[in-house]
């Protein structure tokens, strides 16, 4: 961890226990939804003989389904140590026999000093907002994909309520277990109210506990994990999408493609992650 990672002991999201907890439920098709989403943003079905590296791996199913998808070689790294682990558990369980894959216990700033390999594909699905220096870990990142190579990133949408969040988020990292429970229970009253008042406006019923059961097929994680990520994820940053894109012209990319979250711009239930994948222009384009 170095200084510009503002997610020290005092204030930062235990990340790590959150994905050690999802982990337990990953299965086969957690893992088929994964390599669905993956092909989705890369473009890619199949990413036979490609290097791959995962940042910010969490419970390592993404590394997973880029081993499944063929990727010769895939590199995890993650700041949190229970995270690395449980990337470590993830793909011995999942991963094909005879996959090539490392996982190293590392923070963005510093994997310069501890890689100096370009990847064909980097990939941080919601992780560079939580760093504290959220720009700088895009550059970095970026710097990490090799000519012609691509990186897939997600980053929270800016909404209205960001600086709220912001405030919200480093309180609940930092309370008691007792206030954080109390909390998950009043976010999901209000989630209820509004999701039923937005469903009325379309003619439609909303039941939560089928919400909540469905949850992981949508989604892709646990409806009770996912809320404790979004109301503890400190550091929190986040940008709106065509700035996203200049940024990574600057950087010596093309945007690909990008998935916007619909209708999360004013931030009363929180942020979404919007996607985009970025080609590097080669060195003599």
């Amino acid at each position: 961890m170095t200084g510009r990672d503002l997610r020290d002991a005092a204030t930062h999201f235990r990340f790590g226990e959150n994905w050690a907890d999802y982990a337990t439920r990953i299965d086969e098709v957690a893992v088929a939804r994964a390599c669905g989403a993956l092909k989705r943003l890369c473009g890619h079905s199949n990413l036979s003989g490609l290097t791959f590296l995962d940042i910010g791996s969490g419970s390592g199913l993404h590394s997973v389904a880029a081993l499944k998808m063929g990727a010769g070689q895939v590199v995890a790294i993650d700041i949190d140590a229970d995270s690395v682990t449980t990337t470590e558990n993830t793909l011995r369980r999942f991963a094909p026999p005879g996959s090539s894959y490392k996982v190293m216990q590392c923070s963005v700033f510093d994997m310069a000093g501890k890689d100096s390999n370009l990847y064909d594909i980097v990939y941080s699905w919601g992780v560079l907002h939580h760093t504290g220096s959220m720009i700088e870990a895009i550059r970095l990142s970026a710097e990490k994909v090799r000519p012609g190579g691509q990186i897939c990133i997600a980053l929270y949408a800016r909404t209205r309520l960001c600086r709220f969040w912001k405030w919200e988020k480093r309180l609940y990292s930092s309370a008691s277990p007792t206030f954080q429970a109390w909390a998950r229970q009043t976010y999901l009253v209000w989630f209820r109210a509004l999701s039923i008042a937005a469903h009325a406006r379309r003619g439609q019923w909303f039941n939560l506990n089928a919400h909540i059961e469905n949850y992981d097929r949508e989604r892709g994680m646990n409806f009770w994990n996912d809320v404790h990520d979004w109301l503890g994820g400190y550091p929190y940053e986040s940008i709106e999408p065509d700035d996203a894109k200049a940024l990574m012209e600057r950087l010596g990319f093309m945007e690909e493609r990008r998935f916007l979250v619909p209708g999360r711009r004013w931030g009363l239930l929180g942020s979404g992650c919007d996607e985009y994948s970025f080609v590097r222009r080669a060195i003599n384009s």
